[in-house]
């Protein structure tokens, strides 16, 4: 039994590690209300294609704005298309620290096809924010039938990362000793 678990959690963290957050950006999520994450996720070919494609999209983080229960689930909405395996999802949430009362959307538009490989993506986008200043927007990657998985990661690492500034904003507040 623990060996099969084994072979999952190996296999999740190869998916996981697969994907790139090849743009970071430095900022935390708010502590109450809606915070809005724009990225571009550059998804590589098919192996029997020469063209990669470019989604530009925004996940949303939603605070609930009533008191629920600690055992409330997450959602997560619009990461996995119909086909998609999010089992992915289950499995994070299975082994980290709760995003319980959270509500987690995607929204993209449509993919654009170029013929550049994903490095080659990665600098024109990289070379664009910078010409527009523009310090919110994380550029993403991912091998072909995995851009699920690089949101997924995006935004668990953004409240991973901001929930020290959060807490201490809920001392400044007086929610917490």
């Amino acid at each position: 039994m623990w060996l099969e678990e084994f072979d999952d959690e190996s296999r999740y963290r190869d998916i996981w590690e697969a994907v790139q957050i090849a743009r970071p950006v430095h900022y935390s999520l708010f502590t109450f209300g809606e915070s809005e994450l724009p990225y571009f996720l550059v998804c590589d070919k098919p192996a029997d294609e020469d063209t990669v494609t470019v989604t530009q999209g925004e996940v949303r983080i939603t605070r609930p704005t009533i008191i629920t229960p600690e055992n409330a689930r997450p959602e997560f909405r619009g990461f996995f298309g119909e086909q998609e395996d999010d089992s992915i999802v289950e499995f994070l949430m299975a082994r980290t620290a709760g995003f319980s009362n959270l509500r987690v959307d995607n929204t993209s538009g449509p993919a654009e096809i170029i013929s550049d490989r994903v490095e080659e993506a990665v600098e024109k986008l990289n070379r664009r924010l910078d010409e527009q200043e523009e310090d919110r927007t994380a550029i993403l990657t991912a091998p072909y039938g995995l851009g699920g998985v690089a949101l997924l990661r995006y935004a668990a690492e953004r409240i991973w990362q901001s929930a020290p500034d959060n807490v201490q904003e809920l001392r400044e507040r007086g929610f917490l000793p």
